[in-house]
């Protein structure tokens, strides 16, 4: 009946915070498939699929010498990788709880540990599938050599930084319009595979060319990201300014739309769906 309330303070409330994020990434970890290592394998399974599939589309239009002179099954994992990192982010944070989620109610959570958690969980599935890939086809193929790792690692969480920040623009909108977050998401999805320019090379195309893809910031890192990963590639034509600039942008944009939906919504909102 009574309670003593405890002042806490600022490391001990950061270490509650961080103690959350952490129990709350694994249940987001989980909560697509009852066994972690099933969401792994699909993951992984998802990503050698696509490797697979442009690997024949590139060997049967006769498409190879397009690519980045040195491992070509690598010039395709640097996309590859990079746009379902990207991908994946954007449709965890879509996903993550709202305001009006059940969970809310359990003292201290919140819509911002939430966010926090399932765009970890995305984050920590992309790299242990990078990691099993690569290690695979290293011990399997041909030995990997990165030229940058670290600058190829950057690139990695940039890319995955930008899908949560686009992920934070469609989650604001989320309670005010349920109906357009499902073709949105399709949407950006299906146009990524295209717009990305994870297919092609951007220093062999032609300005007109690149003046269809420069708009999206994905096309830019993943352009950056083969500098790194490719000794003798040096991109040109992208930047690496452009994607940090649009995803701080993004991100800034998502985080004042979340405040403002969070402090309106309303569960009757969703009561009738």
């Amino acid at each position: 009946m009574f309670t003593v309330e405890r002042k806490k303070t600022g490391l001990t409330a950061s270490l509650t915070v961080m103690e959350l994020i952490y129990h709350n990434t694994v249940r987001a970890i989980r909560r697509g498939h009852r066994h972690a290592l099933l969401g792994l394998v699909i993951n992984i399974l998802q990503t050698v699929i696509l490797v697979i599939v442009f690997y024949v589309m590139f060997d049967v239009l006769g498409l190879r010498g397009n690519a980045i002179r040195g491992d070509f099954v690598l010039f395709l994992f640097s996309g590859i990788f990079l746009y379902m990192t990207n991908i994946k982010a954007m449709s965890a944070v879509i996903g993550a709880e709202g305001p009006t989620s059940a969970m809310m109610l359990h003292a201290p959570m919140n819509t911002a540990i939430a966010i926090g958690s399932a765009a970890l969980a995305s984050l920590y599935i992309q790299i242990l599938s990078v990691a099993v890939v690569l290690g695979v086809y290293h011990m399997a193929f041909t030995p990997v050599e990165i030229y940058d790792p670290a600058g190829a690692l950057g690139m990695l969480l940039l890319a995955w930084l930008n899908g949560v920040s686009v992920g934070m623009v469609v989650l604001a909108i989320k309670p005010w319009w349920p109906s357009f977050v499902g073709i949105a998401q399709s949407l950006y999805t299906r146009v990524n595979m295209f717009a990305s320019g994870k297919m092609f090379v951007a220093n062999s195309m032609t300005y007109t060319m690149v003046a269809m893809f420069d708009w999206n910031p994905l096309f830019h890192i993943i352009d950056q990201a083969r500098g790194y990963a490719f000794i003798n590639y040096n991109p040109f034509k992208t930047s690496l300014d452009y994607p940090v600039y649009v995803t701080i942008g993004l991100l800034m944009l998502g985080l004042m739309g979340e405040y403002y939906t969070r402090k309106r919504v309303s569960v009757s909102w969703t009561a009738g769906r």
